[in-house]
């Protein structure tokens, strides 16, 4: 058989291995291409890891392959977040109204491990490691990659760009006239810290995910199965109060002192993970047409990179390959028709997820150490008890189920319509009986 019976995924992280377990499973080669040496080789990119947070859309993705209960042998549950006050105790907030749902922290790299491990070990599958892609023609499937050895050339009866944020694919169909696209980054960026484990235990409740909002910035940690903890600070990237203001170890021990007071004491290697570590950039992508040809795709980052805020980056792009899946089972495995397909039914959603994101980034920034917030959680947890099924928050159905992020938007619209109508009508009909009552008196 040749290189043009093969479907070619380019980038080998969490998108690209789902895909091609997807893909084998159909009964297709699947060329497996990615840049970096083999991960499971080697150790984490130093300050890069930012820990998934896995909910039900990517183990949706996961139980379709066999690899949920994997997977979640390795996973954390978090059940709610504590909000970490600059003075007085932290607080618990659960994420669902009984208390008993979880997101699950997992390490990116082992989660990468896992699903590089499943699709080596499918029929069909080849993974070539060490090859950056550096040219592509969308009319022919022709690739050109970098490597150790010098420049290889390969083709593909299908190419699939899974290469995340940064993606080459979509880069050189961009070189090529054959997309278009918009990057909108935020004036953040972020900064990797770790806890560790302090007298071989968690520091911190490991069922919770952690939160020290402060207004213009935070900080959130994410337990690890060695219960150590993996914080990321989502700070300014420029003013007085930013990234850039902390240059040394004396002001970086002042500037947490003040506004971190609690961590100083959990992370000893603080100073040094400030200093060392980089500072990540966020942004959302946005590119269109998702496909060239019918033979050239993107899917996940690749076509519609999304701000961490939310934990659905991953959850997203696996569930890009389950409708990519669909697709071509309903277009009788024709590219050409699966992939426009493919972009029609997930470019709102993946919209829509976009706009969540952002908006939850000022919610857990600037929100939830709100008492106004926190009874507003209450009440909302108060009516999904009272109308199960009826009444479900954005929160929920986000995390919690498989319904279209443009319908969680609808849906969450309409429900607040009809909660607004009610408190209306009630106050309307409290009015109108107190009326009554006191013209009752002035008439006996």
């Amino acid at each position: 058989m040749s290189d043009m019976d093969e479907v070619a995924v380019v980038g080998a992280g969490l998108a690209g291995c789902l895909l091609a377990c997807f893909l084998a499973r159909r009964g297709l080669r699947v060329a497996l291409y990615e840049r970096r040496p083999d991960p499971r080789a080697g150790t984490a990119e130093r300050g890069r890891s930012i820990n998934l947070a896995l909910s039900e859309r990517g183990l949706d993705a996961l139980r379709r392959i066999g690899l949920d209960k994997q997977v979640m042998a390795q996973a954390l549950p978090m059940r709610g977040r504590v909000i970490h006050p600059v003075h007085g105790n932290p607080d618990f907030q659960p994420y669902s109204f009984d208390g008993e749902r979880a997101i699950n922290s997992i390490s990116r790299s082992a989660l990468n491990a896992a699903l590089l491990d499943a699709a080596e070990g499918l029929p069909g599958v080849r993974v070539a490691f060490g090859r950056r892609l550096t040219g592509l023609d969308p009319d022919t499937g022709g690739m050109t990659f970098e490597t150790p050895e010098g420049e290889v050339r390969a083709r593909a009866a299908v190419v699939l760009g899974a290469d995340g944020a940064g993606s080459a694919v979509r880069g050189r169909l961009l070189a090529y006239g054959s997309l278009t696209e918009s990057l909108d980054f935020l004036d953040y960026g972020y900064k990797e810290l770790s806890i560790p484990p302090r007298d071989g235990e968690f520091a911190l409740d490991p069922g919770a995910l952690h939160i020290w909002p402060r207004g213009t910035s935070m900080m959130i940690a994410l337990p690890n199965p060695d219960r150590s903890f993996t914080c990321t600070l989502f700070w300014p990237t420029g003013g007085t109060a930013s990234f850039a203001s902390l240059s040394s170890p004396a002001a970086i021990e002042r500037h947490f002192a003040e506004h971190y007071p609690d961590l100083l004491s959990l992370s000893p290697t603080l100073v040094d993970d400030y200093l060392r570590n980089p500072v990540g950039m966020l942004g959302t992508v946005r590119c269109g047409p998702w496909q060239v040809n019918g033979r050239v795709g993107l899917v996940g980052d690749a076509a519609h990179a999304i701000v961490p805020f939310y934990g659905q980056g991953a959850n997203c792009a696996f569930e890009d390959v389950v409708e990519l899946d669909r697709c071509l089972d309903e277009t009788g495995g024709d590219w050409a028709a699966a992939l426009p397909l493919f972009e029609s039914r997930r470019r709102e959603n993946t919209e829509a997820i976009a706009r969540m994101a952002l908006a939850n980034f000022v919610e857990m920034r600037d929100k939830v150490a709100s008492p106004l917030f926190q009874i507003g959680r209450k009440v909302e947890h108060a009516l999904e008890r009272l109308l199960p099924g009826r009444y479900v928050s954005r929160y929920e159905l986000v995390s919690f189920s498989t319904v279209p992020y443009a319908e969680v938007q609808r849906r969450v619209r309409r429900q607040h319509r009809v909660l607004g109508a009610a408190i209306a009508g009630s106050a309307l009909l409290l009015g109108a009986l107190g009326a009554a009552l006191v013209n009752g008196r002035r008439n006996p």
